[in-house]
């Protein structure tokens, strides 16, 4: 009898020493794409592997759902074209967007490197500055997707909300009708806001979970920002995400712009295995447009590659009108 306890006890060793193993192998593959994953017209080359199923489950005869295991959506789309056929096909053919710009004092100093030393929200006649051109590249590929659907933007880390809060772009509160009106919401608010802090996207990601959870419709919440947290920040903001995942059929894209770093961002994008389903995608805007003819197309791309999955498992966990409460 001792023999076979002792014979059962190694086998479940071996086979969390090869599970390990197999997570090991899988982050030296799911490492993000770098500018030389993407070619020059914005794709990315289709035989890169960037995900990679641990083999326990399948030897236990459990499927990840049936543990209830978090697992990463792979980014898996080579072109934009691919990422709205695969929306379409989900039963996604328009989306809602939600906006938060994020205008905290560390974007006087993360243009340093990529912005020519310039504070990231620095306006010049005729000249946009990285969050208007990433705001323009959005609305070139996305805005064609809204058929129509307003856009609700925030800003946070300003001189009133701080951390705590956030502000609408348009002092009414009244959403932006497209991405032409948003562009100019942005650009009146960047010429009067003062730049304040610390960072935190927990207010801004309650807020898009509010609107998502009230309407009961997939909202995606672009989220630009130098990706500079303060350490309270992290920890709200990551609380934040987890919560979402509970309640709201939300998509969270944050587009990091600026020099960075952003390590806090990143160990988050496929991890954080709390949460209900993997609602998270962290876009480093100057790494995928680099070098690009179509830099557009390689923002969407990169910023909606997850999206189909993540709506489906909205849908599969009752998030969205017409489906079970969650």
């Amino acid at each position: 009898m001792e023999a076979l306890i002792c014979f059962v006890v190694a086998t479940f060793v071996f086979l969390l020493l090869f599970d390990h193993y197999c997570h090991e192998e899988s982050q030296q593959e799911r490492t993000p794409a770098t500018t030389r994953d993407v070619v020059d017209d914005g794709t990315m080359p289709a035989t890169k592997s960037r995900y990679y199923s641990t083999s326990l489950f399948a030897i236990l005869g459990l499927s990840r759902e049936e543990v209830h295991d978090f697992a990463a959506f792979r980014d898996r789309f080579s072109t934009f074209s691919e990422v709205s056929t695969a929306m379409r096909r989900a039963g996604l053919p328009d989306i809602h967007v939600i906006v938060g710009v994020d205008f905290s004092a560390s974007n006087e100093w993360q243009g340093r490197r990529t912005f020519r030393g310039e504070s990231l929200h620095a306006l010049k006649p005729g000249a946009q500055n990285p969050y208007q051109r990433a705001l323009a590249s959005l609305g070139a590929a996305v805005g064609p997707l809204l058929h129509g659907n307003p856009i609700p933007a925030f800003g946070f880390g300003d001189s009133v909300t701080k951390e705590a809060d956030v502000f609408p772009l348009i002092e009414s509160g009244a959403s932006c009708l497209d991405f032409n009106d948003l562009m100019c919401a942005y650009t009146h608010t960047a010429h009067k806001v003062q730049l304040s802090g610390p960072t935190s996207f927990a207010p801004l990601v309650q807020k898009a979970q509010q609107i998502a959870v009230d309407s009961r419709e997939f909202h995606v919440l672009l989220v630009l920002t130098d990706g500079q947290l303060s350490p309270a920040g992290e920890v709200a903001s990551r609380k934040a995400i987890i919560a979402a995942s509970q309640v709201a059929p939300l998509s969270l894209v944050v587009v990091v712009l600026g020099d960075g770093p952003c390590g806090a961002l990143v160990r988050w994008d496929d991890g954080v295995p709390e949460r209900r389903f993997d609602n998270l995608q962290v876009v480093r805007h100057a790494e995928v447009t680099r070098g690009c003819r179509h830099p557009d197309a390689a923002l969407a791309l990169h910023a909606l590659m997850e999206v189909p999955d993540q709506y489906r498992a909205a849908v599969q966990l009752g998030l969205l009108k017409g489906g079970m409460s969650p």
